[in-house]
């Protein structure tokens, strides 16, 4: 029958397949909660003036097999001919899948449309893993193509082994956490958070976080009125499928410290922790990553997984018992219009000066391109 390509303006008209999209979803093992209608209807309602959103939907006769939300914006404020387009969800998804069930030979006719729909200079991609075969086609369209690193992710597979108590020196370290933890009578906690409950322990997890150091420093995913109404959307919606999980250490009824898991499919991602600072010193994080450990061995999940951490120095506690990490990359397609094609340039004249201008520190090593054009990058800055 072939490719039929269509566009909605929204994942929340009445036409938008939402029966159809959750099939695909379930097709596909990359599929993410960053890619449940839940999580994108919430980063829609969190869409900003300057940014518009149109959704491309492929069918192959009668079933769905490409939905990709797409968000066309500025690359920086008060540069409004350099247009960026970003996945939806971007930049609170930790981690995204491309929603793509079809061949690599129906590759070049997709980007013609997204390009067609939404002239840009620049297609970036953040926050996907290897394995998108489909993005080595569209390399070879673009006038420049990078590819970074943008973190690996520590991810622990849950075992019967993990009954047993850790060795070396995380034991040590887990041992005075719960040491510290009895002598001041504080408890951890399970919360299966529902439909029923999610409103307060949102209210009560994000009271501590504005009082963190996230809070302080204004990096919290609850830090702006726009991040904060998308996680209470996002979140009370997946609470109600089941999808959200809390470990919180409580100290005479007060919530001190806490992890944020949403579960999909056995893999427990740990999104956000935070804790009181008057209580930093009894290193509540380790003991609660500890409990989703347990918690898992108890329910019959697969992985305990990092979401997302820093690219470089990271402190995630995962660290510690890691048995695999997953690497995240950051795809940039720039287009043939003079904004792309300058850009583009921009870029490479930056990353051969770049080893002059920081001399002495240490780069990841590129990968090298098909075409002479491209550039292969593996550093660049995270989100924490």
């Amino acid at each position: 029958m072939g490719l039929r390509l269509s566009w909605v303006a929204s994942l929340a008209e009445p036409g938008f397949p939402a029966a159809d999209y959750e099939a695909l979803r379930q097709r596909l093992p990359r599929a993410t909660p960053f890619n449940g209608l839940a999580w994108l209807r919430a980063a829609e309602a969190a869409v900003q003036p300057q940014q518009s959103l149109q959704v491309l939907l492929g069918h192959d006769g009668e079933r769905l097999r490409l939905c990709l939300p797409l968000l066309r914006m500025p690359l920086r404020s008060g540069l409004p001919g350099l247009v960026v387009v970003r996945h939806l969800g971007w930049p609170l998804s930790d981690r995204v899948g491309l929603m793509i069930d079809l061949d690599e030979q129906e590759a070049p006719q997709v980007l013609r449309e997204i390009r067609q729909r939404l002239p840009h200079a620049l297609l970036q991609l953040n926050e996907l893993t290897a394995g998108e075969p489909w993005l080595v086609h569209w390399s070879r369209h673009c006038s420049t193509y990078e590819r970074r690193r943008i973190c690996n992710v520590p991810v622990h597979r849950i075992s019967p082994a993990d009954r047993q108590e850790v060795s070396g020196d995380p034991r040590y370290k887990l041992r005075r956490a719960r040491k510290r933890i009895a002598a001041c009578g504080a408890q951890v906690r399970r919360v299966r958070v529902d439909a029923g409950n999610i409103e307060t322990w949102l209210q009560r997890i994000a009271a501590v976080e504005d009082a963190s150091w996230k809070g302080d420093d204004g990096v919290g995913i609850f830090s702006s009125a726009l991040s904060r109404a998308w996680m209470f959307q996002a979140l009370t919606a997946l609470a109600g499928q089941d999808g959200v999980r809390l470990v919180v250490l409580e100290l005479d009824g007060e919530c001190i410290s806490y992890r944020l898991g949403l579960l999909e499919r056995g893999r427990l991602y740990d999104y956000n922790l935070a804790f009181l600072p008057a209580h930093a010193g009894l290193g509540s994080g380790r003991v609660l990553l500890q409990e989703w450990i347990d918690w898992g061995l108890d329910e019959g999940w697969q992985w305990i997984d990092a979401s997302r951490v820093s690219l470089e120095n990271s402190s995630h506690q995962l660290h510690e018992r890691m048995t695999d990490q997953v690497e995240h990359l950051r795809h940039g397609f720039y287009s043939w219009r003079l904004s792309g094609i300058c850009l583009g340039l921009a870029l490479r004249m930056w990353r051969r000066c770049q080893p002059w201008l920081h001399p002495g520190k240490a780069h990841g090593t590129s990968k090298p391109s098909p075409r002479p054009a491209h550039s292969g990058v593996t550093q660049c800055p995270s989100r924490s």
